[in-house]
């Protein structure tokens, strides 16, 4: 079935753009052969398509993006607005002016890895809605150095485990909305904001981190990020957080009591280049098995540490650079308490 061709175009449209089914079965339940016919329509889409619908405020000056690499004919299939008949296109042109994007994608694939990848084309874009079979958004954003605000206003993400990269390198990247993001079956966190240097705060208190095992990059030169609040976080099951806040160089205060590191095998250069943190309660933190190289270099406003080292455990070059801790310290390993 190809459902730009379907007829009762009308009652499909409203389908498509999920309102409520039911309303629109009552203006033909007096019409058997028409609900016969719709009834059909429906239990094919369902199990055919699903669909993202994206609003879209360019860049004055669009610049040219290929999708080729993405539409396969019989599972991807992109529709620009540009053209009254929603003629079928892979690639965006310098003088396109689109206000939607319509993606069409078989209900077998499982992965938007990459959909949107060095996307130069789009400034704002709202995701109006997504069918919850999806298990990898890794990299769906990677490199849209010209993003600004993504809004995610009926998202599903039930079943996602990667979100690997998804955001990364989206310089220019200052609102985003992710408070309708069930992250429940995530595994995997790494870089998911590394790179978005516009950010001054990210809202994740409705993250689920039970499943999370790799938090490596997670916020790793989040430039311009002032505040995270992570209370909510479980680490449990995380092995690797190197690099998760590293050059988050406006960061003045960081909470992590609640963080959990038994598991954790990785945590180098952690805290590297975060100049403006003052103060650090690692108390918590255990680090028998833990790489802890650069942990702390050039934290250049640390003054205190609560930190616990094993003894016969010598960190690479972990406290280079920290030109505020007191020297009687650093000859311990700083604050570190040596058991």
């Amino acid at each position: 079935m190809s459902f730009i061709n379907v007829k009762n175009n009308f009652i499909l449209k409203k389908i498509f753009n999920h309102l409520e089914i039911q309303t629109y079965l009552n203006i033909v339940r007096y019409n058997k052969s028409l609900q016969n016919k719709l009834n059909k329509d429906i239990n094919d889409y369902k199990k055919i398509y699903f669909s993202i619908i994206i609003d879209i405020i360019p860049e004055q000056n669009i610049a040219e993006y290929n999708f080729i690499n993405l539409i396969d004919k019989k599972k991807i299939h992109i529709y620009l607005d540009d053209n009254p008949e929603e003629t079928e296109k892979n690639s965006l042109k310098k003088d396109d002016k689109i206000k939607k994007i319509k993606i069409i994608i078989d209900n077998d694939i499982n992965t938007l890895n990459g959909l949107f990848k060095k996307c130069n084309s789009i400034k704002k874009m709202k995701i109006k809605s997504l069918q919850n079979n999806i298990q990898d958004m890794s990299n769906m954003f990677y490199g849209d150095f010209c993003i600004t605000e993504i809004d995610f206003s009926k998202f599903y993400t039930n079943n996602v485990n990667s979100l690997d990269s998804m955001f990364c390198e989206c310089i220019k990247l200052e609102k985003l909305n992710l408070s309708n993001f069930i992250t429940d079956n995530v595994e995997n966190m790494s870089n998911l904001f590394r790179g978005c240097e516009s950010l001054k705060e990210i809202n994740i208190s409705n993250f689920n981190t039970n499943k999370v095992i790799n938090m490596s990059s997670m916020f790793n030169r989040c430039i311009s990020l002032e505040k995270i609040d992570l209370s909510n976080f479980n680490t449990e099951n995380v092995t690797k957080m190197d690099s998760m806040f590293k050059r988050c160089a406006s960061l003045k205060q960081l909470n992590l009591s609640n963080f959990n590191t038994r598991k954790v095998y990785n945590m180098a250069s952690m805290f590297e280049e975060c100049s403006s943190l003052e103060e650090l309660n690692l108390s918590n933190f255990s680090t028998k098995n833990a790489d802890l190289s650069f942990m702390f270099r050039n934290c250049s406003s640390l003054k205190k540490l609560e930190f616990k080292i094993y003894k016969n455990h010598y960190p690479y070059r972990i406290f280079d650079y920290c030109v505020s801790l007191d020297d009687s310290y650093k000859k311990v390993y700083s604050s570190c308490i040596l058991f």
